[in-house]
């Protein structure tokens, strides 16, 4: 089956960029983006073949599209930042060569060393502009400056003038001619530096070169690929694939722009995951390795690109502010605010399509009611059910598709396609009366946020959760004197239990600390929350945390219940 996708060889430096082939990256693919960290780890892999420490090193995966015109011309899908920086290492070589000759050190041989590295390895003169061509064509940003100043070994006149991208590649340039004059018995001598590089650096650098021959079997391909350093990603491949529909320099600056804003809104790397949710209000199921066919199946000439541009940027905002409370595109909708807090407490994306879908399909009103009633859900079927997220994911999937494509216009139908995921009243109080949370990290904030809404429920004032402290009624480092009542079993079992844990005033929790119990007591009655104010018991044990718990269960089920029931 793979065979029916690719070609895929075992190869080396010398062999891919000799022969006359051309590699072009595409014009829109990411900048250069190799730093100083990348760079070292490849020195040291040049110096460990140098002193024979090891033989050969594997460069790992490069990912080529081959060309309907010539067997000459590749495009390269995956490793131009690997490529660019071996044909810089390339060009530092020759510029110590140029030094050797302007030193009058065997000039004529040298100059003859010189023009066969550079026919082999960068690229011919052309015989009308006398400058040299290159073998390999950057994008658009980084083109110009790698042919005119580093193939041509010209240095920048002024580095900080240049984009971040073309400073690195100069600053590569910069990095490896250091650590090549660090070879002291190298570069003395010009056939040394000739066999360096025909020998170390062409020879015994291996790549698994991947030949492919159109776009989709190169997303199938990268999809499965770990290479080494900051390489191209899913959304850079998509991003070529739209570009190349594009035929005029109007069109493709206008869909630059759209793209730009896009992926501003969501970040790189985020889109594949909003990507998917846009896809899931038409399509069932749809996987993230499945991106690019679903775009590629539908996507087919510049009209479809820049309806699917259109598309993405009228859903960016909200999928970013899906994730955010705070965020100013909710400013005349005050009232989602607490709905998205939940969502994003609750960590539940899979209602994102449906949320999707309602936001443009439903009135405010009913997308707040749409929003209610998802976090609703997920608090029963996730945080406190513990369910299987898949089956949530697969039934909002199709929520959104039948929002989308109009099949239902109102939350009550919502709820309807949802009652399977709605946990009952009787299975959620269960749950609830054994539910036990951490009080730490992320966690705490779920705990404060479970008990603001019980006190409120019981004391009909709204709670400011990050006022109070927690109160472990059994502490969580209980002394000696606990044992009388639990195991240490019992101690590990309960401590965490909402039962054993209520809001108290900071003072009186500090007051308290590791007190006994019937001191606690007293405290507790001082409190102005009514939850702590009710724990009255004469004692304190496993028995009444679960009494308590089965309390604050019963009363979970009408603060976390749906409308439409």
């Amino acid at each position: 089956m793979i065979h029916s996708l690719l070609d895929t060889r075992t190869t080396n430096f010398g062999d891919l960029i000799s022969n006359g082939k051309i590699y072009r990256v595409p014009p829109f693919q990411r900048d250069y983006s190799w730093n100083e960290e990348n760079w070292e780890d490849l020195w040291q892999d040049i110096e460990s073949l140098l002193t024979e420490q090891t033989p050969i090193h594997y460069m790992g995966a490069i990912v080529l599209q081959s060309s309907l015109e010539s067997d000459k011309y590749f495009t390269i899908i995956d490793g131009q930042q690997r490529l660019a920086t071996l044909s810089i290492l390339t060009t530092v070589v020759i510029d110590r060569l140029e030094t050797l000759i302007a030193n009058n050190i065997d000039p004529e041989p040298n100059r003859e060393r010189q023009e066969i590295l550079r026919r082999t390895y960068l690229g011919d003169k052309d015989p009308r502009s006398l400058r040299y061509s290159s073998k390999l064509i950057l994008n658009n940003n980084n083109n110009d400056f790698y042919k005119s100043n580093l193939i041509n070994l010209r240095e920048p006149r002024n580095i900080r003038k240049l984009t971040k991208s073309n400073q690195l590649l100069w600053k590569a340039f910069e990095y490896f001619r250091d650590r090549l004059n660090s070879l002291t018995d190298i570069i003395q001598f010009g056939d040394r530096l000739a066999e360096f590089l025909a020998d170390t650096i062409a020879r015994k650098l291996l790549f698994i070169q991947i030949t492919v021959e159109d776009e989709f079997n190169a997303y199938t391909v990268f999809e499965t690929l770990n290479a080494r350093g900051i390489e191209l990603t899913s959304t850079d491949l998509l991003k070529n694939y739209l570009f190349s529909l594009f035929q005029g320099p109007d069109d493709l600056e206008s869909a630059q722009s759209q793209w730009n804003r896009i992926i501003n809104t969501v970040r790189m790397e985020k889109f594949p995951e909003f990507l998917r949710y846009y896809l899931s209000l038409k399509y069932r199921r749809v996987r993230r390795e499945r991106l690019f066919k679903r775009i590629k199946e539908s996507v087919n000439n510049a009209e479809d690109a820049f309806n699917l541009l259109d598309s993405l940027e009228s859903y960016s905002d909200l999928f970013l502010a899906l994730g955010d409370p705070n965020d100013d595109f909710w400013s005349d909708r005050h009232e989602t605010r607490i709905y998205i807090l939940e969502l994003n407490l609750f960590r539940v994306k899979q209602a994102y399509p449906a949320l999707f879908a309602a936001y443009f399909c439903f009135s405010k009103e009913n997308f707040v009611k749409m929003l209610k009633l998802t976090t609703t859900i997920a608090f029963r079927y996730t945080v406190v059910g513990h369910l299987n997220p898949n089956e949530l994911e697969r039934i909002y999937n199709q929520v959104a598709i039948d929002i989308a494509s109009e099949q239902i216009d109102r939350p009550r139908e919502v709820f309807e396609r949802l009652r399977s995921v709605y946990v009952s009243d009787e299975k959620f109080e269960r749950d609830f009366s054994v539910l036990k949370i951490e009080t730490k990290g992320q966690k705490k904030k779920l705990v404060r946020y479970i008990l603001a809404k019980l006190e409120n429920h019981v004391s009909g004032k709204p709670i400011n959760e990050e006022t109070p402290s927690i109160e472990h009624i059994l502490p969580e480092s209980p002394d000696r004197q606990w044992e009388q009542e639990f195991t240490n079993e019992q101690m590990a079992d309960m401590r965490y239990r909402l039962g054993n844990l209520t809001f108290l005033e900071p003072s009186f929790n500090r007051e308290i600390g590791q007190k006994k119990y019937n001191i606690k007591r007293q405290k507790y009655q001082e409190s102005s929350y009514i939850l702590t104010q009710q724990i009255t018991n004469d004692d304190w044990t496993p028995d009444s945390i679960a009494r308590r718990q089965q309390e604050l269960a019963k009363q979970a089920v009408r603060v976390w219940r749906s409308d439409f029931v």
